[in-house]
């Protein structure tokens, strides 16, 4: 398993098996949970994460994401690491709403830059306590030209308190499926698991985790298939994302 970047978008800057991370709400949780977006961010507005390989707990580095511009319904972030681990610089783009309009997904453990069209629905507004929403986007490689069909499953699963090296915050729990679509000859689609801790404090994600693995015929015929034991499911990449710290910018 190579180390990967699974970024985190502008659900952070607007804004498999999961592990325990909160405590739930009591009754303070409204039925409409965010009603609308959050303003949008000014130029120059950064928020910095910590990467954790949620393997072994190791911390892998620091991504920082930071508004370079700001017009026509659509948010520009460029995004920097500290590290080899949490991967190569590139640019993000978002709707107002915090969809995605360029953002990487994880193919077979290599993370990819697409176009989507429609907009790939992280944050579909009202966020509605039990909101639940399946649709599918056209996801563009802008190096090859390639089209995948990305299925994505959410729901809003709730509310809880969780701690961040940057404070305590009160959240909404938001998790995703999804369905790359990069079928090749041996290897189906890579399934992806995207949990997402929304602060509407804050207006961003103060903690996600990702976690990726498919199906892969070839080690599969190697192993016998079930009578050899390996059923050829492989485990991709599985990382949690942290908030260290936020600095807004001023408009």
């Amino acid at each position: 398993m190579r180390p990967i970047l699974v970024c985190l978008g502008i659900g952070l800057l607007l804004a498999g098996c999961a592990t325990q991370v909160g405590v739930p709400l009591g009754g303070g949780v409204a039925r409409i949970l965010v009603a609308s977006p959050p303003a949008l961010p000014a130029a120059g507005a950064t928020a910095v994460y910590r990467v954790i390989n949620a393997y072994n707990g190791e911390a892998q580095g620091e991504i920082q994401y930071r508004v370079d511009q700001v017009g026509a319904g659509q948010v520009v972030v460029a995004v920097t690491t500290n590290s080899a681990y949490a991967g190569l610089p590139h640019t993000e783009v978002y709707t107002a709403e915090g969809s995605w309009l360029r953002h990487p997904v994880v193919n077979h453990d290599h993370p990819t830059d697409y176009d989507f069209a429609p907009p790939y629905p992280a944050y579909p507004f009202p966020l509605d306590f039990g909101k639940s929403w399946s649709l599918r986007v056209n996801a563009t490689n802008p190096a090859t030209g390639r089209v995948n069909s990305v299925r994505v499953d959410g729901q809003v699963a709730g509310g809880e308190r969780v701690n961040t090296p940057a404070g305590t915050f009160d959240t909404i729990k938001i998790v995703r499926t999804v369905y790359a679509g990069d079928f090749e000859i041996f290897l189906k689609e890579t399934i992806i698991s995207e949990i997402d801790w929304y602060a509407p404090a804050l207006g961003r994600a103060v903690r996600t985790e990702r976690k990726s693995g498919w199906f892969d015929a070839g080690r599969a015929s190697e192993g016998g298939g079930i009578f050899g034991g390996n059923d050829g499911w492989v485990r991709g990449d599985w990382s949690v994302y942290e908030l260290v710290s936020y600095t807004p910018a001023v408009k």
